[in-house]
């Protein structure tokens, strides 16, 4: 376990924020990983499963949270502020990663809401961009002002990471969703609006519970098998989360 230091925090609406630590030079992950973080709350740590949203790459640690009332560590997190101490314990793990997937054309990253957090992360990473020739991020929300990192996204970090984008934007495509405005859920646009190829393409998966079987139900459906870090496959989504 160790202590690290809240240096930028962005509210992206009444539901959602996210917020940077520093980063001690030991702690190592993979694109696509999680780890345990959290607070002290009287005097005792409470712990939640958060995907890291920044690039192995970065001196920084990044995460995209919801809010909530009524949590116990996210009513107390959603208020930190800069200089504020987190805890992050130092394991990480995760099954998605690139290495837990078969070689393939295209990339999908699937995601509903704070789901999107493992995909900025892997789609900076150095080895995302050698190995894939194209990968698309869909991101489904409810509410516009739920789309974090819209302008990111949308401009393959042309602002913030300027030396990135022009590799990232040769092959980054970005498909907001807003089920709120009238737009389709994702699992109503598969293989449709979203044509995913199950031969030559490969899908991530990272949502809520029912997203993420009815998902890979449909991959299931195509044929295709899914990966894990032992025996990769053509889809893969996060058990840890799913089986909890």
């Amino acid at each position: 376990m160790r202590k690290e230091k809240v240096t930028w925090i962005h509210h992206w609406s009444d539901r959602t924020f996210s917020f940077r630590t520093t980063r001690d030079q030991n702690f190592r992950f993979s694109a696509g990983e999680f780890v345990l973080i959290g607070l002290k709350i009287e005097n005792k740590p409470v712990l939640r499963a958060y995907s890291i949203v920044s690039p192995p790459w970065a001196e920084y640690l990044e995460f995209l949270s919801i809010k909530m009332p009524d949590g116990e560590l996210t009513s107390k997190l959603q208020h930190i502020k800069i200089d504020d101490e987190v805890v992050i314990m130092d394991k990480t793990t995760g099954t998605l990663r690139n290495e837990a997937i078969k070689d393939g054309k295209t990339l999908w990253l699937l995601s509903t809401g704070t789901g999107l957090a493992p995909w900025p992360s892997i789609i900076r990473d150095l080895d995302s961009l050698e190995r894939w020739d194209d990968i698309r991020v869909v991101h489904s929300v409810r509410n516009r002002d739920d789309l974090a990192y819209h302008k990111d996204l949308s401009t393959a970090y042309a602002d913030s990471e300027p030396d990135l984008a022009e590799s990232l934007k040769e092959k980054l495509t970005y498909i907001p969703i807003v089920t709120g405005e009238g737009d389709k859920r994702i699992t109503e646009q598969l293989g449709k609006a979203l044509p995913i190829d199950p031969i030559n393409d490969k899908v991530m998966i990272c949502g809520n519970l029912q997203f993420n079987y009815d998902v890979a139900d449909w991959c299931k459906e195509q044929g295709m098998q899914e990966g894990s870090l032992r025996d990769p496959g053509d889809f893969v989504l996060e058990r840890a989360f799913v089986e909890k």
